[in-house]
């Protein structure tokens, strides 16, 4: 599933200048060497993004347990942290395999490993069809499957897969849209079209259907959710009308918003239709957050006993006060993610939670706005800053800390998490 000794030898790599995160105290030394030596919370420098070793846990054991109930194959999307060794977590926690959004990320899966990838999106370009059909050919254990919308993409598919002498068939989903959604066929009289073609396709083999239902709605209003559950519905009657040129066919949607409604239209298709694998693809589910994902979890909103618990949280410092009801701190859209809501802070480092209702107004490249925490945040304060959007969080870290418990006194640090984006 994935080559444990390479993600084992991260802990081998030497700190330096490349890892913000890291104090230059730790400089020289590898990671193993630094945890060893026990660091804490209070060690490391301003601003900092963490990870809480609890709330992960939590996180894969509640998610592992609801798809085993439901009775559905998770392969999460790995561009959320785009770091093995969190991917080897989900994986030894019961997932299939990862899904990734692009041909760099690919290289990263397979540089370390990984041998059962989802690409949610269509591959086109001849140099990245070519090294796929290359890996597919040297390494029969290896498992890939990608989505196609349209006849023009199946052929040009197909001529550049022939000119690299592929071997393997490239197995695909056939990927339906919706009207104002992203990518993906509109309708399925043109989905068959595609499905025909790709059957035609030597190079190619038709391995199911598959689409993002998350497009087309951004929160869990009546609406949202009818709009949601009609494109399911169309999804699972394009599944029932394609032949498929494989035994077991996919049938895969699912993010982190509505996974819950994904399984109630999607789910009988498994015992409909013998042999079809129905596959999620939530990826914000392990990070969580204190933000989007919060108010949208199917499990904030009663489709689990257990809720989800962020995992991630900002850390910057107070570097001036110049009015009373407004604090600049040193963390800004460099250091922590913005687009699906600002930070939220949550306390003050060694004093607790922060009364009122404080926010963070605005951020700059390097600065936040927070304003109304008063006396509450002065000068030279640490303020931990609940986040929203774990997507795009990690991009901005290359290595994070993680910490035993976020909320103790004294937080130690237990590992180090390397990203590859």
């Amino acid at each position: 599933m994935l080559d444990r000794e390479k993600v084992a030898a991260l802990a081998d790599e030497r700190l330096d200048w490349r890892f913000k995160a890291v104090p230059a105290a730790a400089h020289g030394l590898t990671v193993r060497e630094y945890l060893a030596d026990g660091p804490v919370l209070d060690d490391l420098g301003t601003p900092l993004l963490t990870l809480d070793a609890g709330a992960l846990a939590h996180n894969l054991r509640t998610m592992a347990a609801w798809c085993a109930d439901a009775g559905v194959e998770l392969t999460p999307h790995g561009k959320t942290t785009m770091a093995p060794a969190l991917w080897q977590a989900q994986l030894d926690a019961g997932c299939r395999g990862i899904t990734l959004a692009n041909l760099a990320q690919l290289r990263v899966a397979r540089a370390f490993g990984v041998d059962r990838l989802l690409l949610a999106n269509t591959l086109l370009d001849p140099a990245g069809l070519a090294w796929v059909s290359a890996e597919l050919d040297a390494h029969p254990g290896f498992s890939f499957l990608c989505w196609v919308d349209s006849v023009d993409a199946v052929r040009q598919m197909d001529r550049a897969l022939r000119a690299a002498g592929a071997g393997r068939p490239v197995e695909v989903l056939v990927e339906l849209g919706g009207p104002g959604g992203r990518t993906g066929v509109r309708g399925a009289a043109a989905a068959v079209e595609i499905a025909e073609a790709v059957r035609a396709a030597g190079t190619l083999r038709l391995a199911g259907v598959g689409g993002y239902e998350g497009a087309l709605a951004h929160d869990a209003g009546e609406q949202a959710l009818a709009t949601v559950r009609g494109y399911l519905r169309e999804l699972a009657e394009l599944h029932r009308r394609l032949a498929y040129e494989t035994a077991e066919p996919v049938v895969s949607a699912g993010g982190s918003a509505y996974f819950d409604t994904v399984v109630e239209e999607l789910g009988p298709l498994a015992a409909a239709l013998p042999g079809t694998r129905v596959v999620l693809r939530s990826g914000a589910y392990l990070v969580h957050d204190d933000g989007f994902y919060r108010s949208i979890s199917p499990l904030a909103r009663g489709a689990g006993q257990a809720p989800l618990r962020s995992a991630m949280h900002g850390w910057a410092r107070v570097l001036s006060h110049p009015e009373p009801e407004l604090s600049l701190l040193d963390g800004g859209k460099r250091d922590f993610p913005y687009d699906e809501g600002l930070p939220e802070p949550q306390l003050v480092r060694g004093e607790g939670p922060l009364k009122g209702a404080p926010v963070v107004s605005a951020v700059n490249d390097q600065h936040a706005f927070l304003r109304g925490a008063g006396e509450q945040a002065p000068v030279g304060a640490v303020v931990r800053l609940g986040l929203s959007h774990p997507c795009t969080a990690f991009d901005k870290w290359t290595l994070i800390p993680v910490l035993d418990d976020a909320d103790a006194e004294r937080p130690r640090v237990v590992d180090l998490v390397r990203t590859f984006f």
